[in-house]
């Protein structure tokens, strides 16, 4: 159902921290005319934890009125309360969203059997397909191979894939073995695609595609046409980018390389995020150099 290359979109702010929603309209523009495959609005890169609930589905509706059903829109909609978890779907279906990323509930660091609970409970009545989104450096939880294939096993027509930021590659080839190719299997990690693929992935929900949407995508044809020279090509040549990408608290990185490749993007993040170091800045200028993107 989802492949290739899916920027996690960033949420450009106004000078007054407001939501731009005509950069933003741009911007999809923009990813759409690059090859992106598919959408995330609201993610983790989308600064979703500083927005409200009226603004971060505020957000997903522009999205989807912007897309006009070009590629399809996936819509953050986490929680750690799952009572949240179940009104956040309500709100991602009503906004037009085609499917809904989730991540385990975080900082109260359930068991692998709460973990399975929520999802479950979330799957007694969700309107959207669910991609899961493993992610244990920022939530604390990580859904074990174990738990990930029960869920999807219970529930196969509503967990449809899984975004797998766990950094471990094993979990490709055991997702894959127990739910089959169907199951769509997206890295997490811009730096880990080319080896996320290789053992079974189809695709990455990405970082550095905010960025360079079209390297990206042609990163992913490569992998998905079996040309595996002109991928790790793309691969050799996007890597400083992706490294760099991560040198601060993210999205400061993302959000600063777009000012240097669009003149458009407003230069505004909301507290507790902020603008990256100079250390960080001089990287990513060497990254988007390396990338041929400046």
């Amino acid at each position: 159902m989802f492949s290739g290359s899916i920027p996690a979109l960033v949420t450009p702010f106004d000078a007054a921290g407001g939501f731009a929603e005509a950069a933003f309209r741009e911007f999809v523009e923009w990813q759409i005319a690059e090859g992106s495959s598919a959408l995330v609005a609201c993610g983790t890169t989308g600064e979703a934890a500083t927005l409200s609930a009226e603004e971060h589905f505020h957000v997903v509706r522009v999205c989807v009125d912007q897309a006009r059903g070009r590629v399809p829109v996936i819509a953050g909609a986490g929680s750690n309360d799952t009572r949240v978890a179940a009104a956040n779907l309500r709100a991602a279906k009503d906004a037009g969203a085609d499917a809904a990323l989730m991540v385990p509930p975080y900082y109260n660091r359930p068991s692998q059997e709460g973990i399975f609970r929520h999802f479950a409970a979330l799957a007694a009545d969700a309107p959207l397909p669910i991609i899961l989104y493993n992610v244990p450096g920022r939530t604390v939880t990580d859904i074990q191979p174990a738990t990930l294939i029960r869920i999807v096993q219970a529930f196969p027509e509503l967990f449809v894939g899984v975004k797998d930021a766990s950094g471990v590659l094993a979990r490709v080839t055991q997702h894959r073995l127990a739910l089959g190719a169907d199951f769509a299997q997206l890295s997490g990690n811009d730096d880990l695609a080319l080896a996320y693929n290789a053992m079974g992935g189809v695709g990455c929900i990405s970082v550095t595609a905010n960025v360079a949407p079209r390297l990206c995508a042609d990163f992913q044809a490569a992998c998905a046409s079996g040309d595996q020279a002109a991928a790790l090509a793309l691969h050799d040549r996007l890597y400083a980018l992706h490294d760099a990408m991560f040198t601060d608290a993210s999205p400061g990185p993302v959000k600063y390389a777009l000012t240097r490749v669009r003149t458009d993007f407003p230069p505004a993040l909301r507290l507790p995020m902020t603008w990256p170091s100079e250390a960080a800045r001089t990287a990513v200028d060497a990254g988007l150099a390396t990338a041929g993107l400046i």
